[in-house]
C-alpha cells in the first residue's frame, strides 16, 4: 500500500510539472501574434547596379519608419542631444556642414562625417573601410565615447522603457524585445532608401537632357586619360570605386594612417575610401579631414597642390610635377560637370526628413 501511495505522488508530480512546461505550441510573449509588416522594393535607378541586399534584413515601410525615427532621435546618445542626423543633416546631404562633428560630450571627431546616400551599393564604409556592411557602420557610432557614448545595453533600456518604441518594434520585426541588431538594422532600412539618382547627370545619361558644352568638355576631362583622368576612382555611375587610395594630400611626415589603422598593411598608409562626387553643392568641407570648403579647391589641388609620399596611388600619373596642371577654363568646365550631379530631391525629399519634428 504504502507502495502505491509512492508511486502515485511521483505520477502526481511529473503531472504537475509537465503543466507547468511551456507549450511549445504558445508563442514567446515578446512576440506578436499578428506580426505582418508591408515589404517595400528597393528600386533600382536605370544604369545603376543591383544593390547589396540583406537576407536578414528585408525592406519594410514598418522597418524603415522605426528606422527613420531612431536615425533622427538623439535618445541613443548619452545626454540625449545627439542623434544620427545630428552629423548627417538632409540639408547637407546628409554630411556634416562642420569640418568635424560635434560629439554628445561637446567633443569633435577625427574625421569629416561622410555622406549617407547610395549606401546600398557600398560593401564597406567609413573613410577607412573598418565597417564591413551597413549594419556594421549603423552600430559603432552609438558606443563611440566621442559620438553617442551609451553602451548598448544603456540604448536598449531607454528604447524599451520608451512608451512607443517597444510597439514599433513589434510592428516592425514581430517582437517587443529590442537589441542592438535590430535598432541597427531598422536604421539601415531607413538609410537604404535614401537614394540619390535625380541629377542632371542621371538625366543626361538617360537621354532626358543635354549636358552645356562647359559640362560637356568638363565631363571629357574627367574621362580624358591624359586631362583630368578621375574616372579611374570616380568613373562609375555612384562616382565612386569604393576602393582606398592615397591621393597625395600629404608628405609621408604628415600621413594620416587611414586604411592601415584596419589592416596594418604599411602599404594601406594614408590610403582613404573614394567618396563619392555626387552633391558636392551640398557636402561640403571634403576629403576626411575636411580640409577643402569649395570644390575649386579641391580641384586646385589635383591640378598643382598633389603631394609625392611613399604609398601614394599609381593613378596619380602627374605627381611629380605637382598635380594634372589645369587650365583655367579646364577647371571651370570641370567644376560645372561635377555641379551636374547635384540631387537637389535628396535634401527636399520629406520622405528623409526628421518625423519627430
Amino acid at each position: 500500500m504504502k507502495k502505491v501511495w509512492i508511486i502515485g505522488c511521483i505520477v502526481l508530480t511529473m503531472i504537475v510539472i509537465h503543466s507547468c512546461e511551456k507549450d511549445p505550441l504558445i508563442s514567446d510573449p515578446n512576440a506578436v501574434s499578428d506580426y505582418q509588416p508591408t515589404r517595400y522594393h528597393l528600386k533600382v535607378p536605370p544604369g545603376f547596379p543591383d544593390y547589396f541586399s540583406d537576407e536578414n534584413n528585408p525592406l519594410t515601410l514598418e522597418g524603415i519608419a522605426l528606422g527613420r525615427k531612431l536615425f533622427f532621435d538623439p535618445i541613443l546618445s548619452r545626454k540625449d542631444n545627439i542623434s544620427c542626423g545630428s552629423c548627417h543633416l538632409q540639408e547637407a546631404g546628409f554630411s556634416d556642414p562642420a569640418q568635424f562633428s560635434l560629439g554628445t560630450h561637446g567633443g569633435r571627431t577625427a574625421v569629416q562625417s561622410m555622406p549617407v546616400q547610395n549606401i546600398a551599393w557600398m560593401p564597406q564604409l567609413f573613410w577607412d573601410g573598418r565597417a564591413k556592411s551597413p549594419v556594421d557602420q549603423a552600430f559603432q557610432p552609438v558606443a563611440n565615447p566621442i559620438e553617442m557614448d551609451l553602451s548598448w545595453n544603456e540604448a536598449v533600456r531607454k528604447l524599451q522603457d520608451d512608451a512607443f518604441y517597444p510597439d514599433l518594434f513589434s510592428q516592425a520585426f514581430g517582437t517587443t524585445e529590442i537589441d542592438s541588431l535590430l535598432v541597427s538594422r531598422a536604421i539601415v532600412q531607413f538609410e537604404m532608401t535614401i537614394v540619390s539618382s535625380e541629377s542632371k547627370f542621371d538625366k543626361v545619361l538617360r537621354g532626358e537632357t543635354q549636358f552645356s558644352e562647359l559640362e560637356a568638355f568638363g565631363s571629357e576631362l574627367v574621362f580624358n586619360t591624359e586631362e583630368g583622368d578621375c574616372f579611374h576612382c570616380h568613373g562609375s555611375i555612384l562616382a565612386t570605386d569604393n576602393l582606398f587610395h592615397n591621393n597625395g594630400l600629404d608628405i609621408d611626415a604628415n600621413l594620416a594612417p587611414g586604411r592601415f589603422d584596419v589592416t596594418e598593411n604599411d602599404e594601406d598608409f594614408g590610403k582613404f575610401k573614394t567618396p563619392s562626387l555626387r552633391n558636392l553643392v551640398f557636402t561640403a568641407p571634403y576629403m576626411h579631414d575636411g580640409r577643402f570648403n569649395t570644390i575649386r579647391q579641391v580641384i586646385d589641388f589635383y591640378s598643382e597642390g598633389v603631394k609625392v609620399n611613399r604609398n601614394i596611388d599609381n593613378l596619380m600619373k602627374q605627381a611629380h610635377q605637382g598635380g594634372i596642371q589645369l587650365s583655367e577654363y579646364q577647371k571651370e568646365a570641370l567644376e560645372a560637370f561635377l555641379l551636374t550631379m547635384t540631387d537637389s530631391s535628396i535634401v527636399t525629399n520629406p520622405d528623409f526628413s526628421d518625423p519627430n519634428k
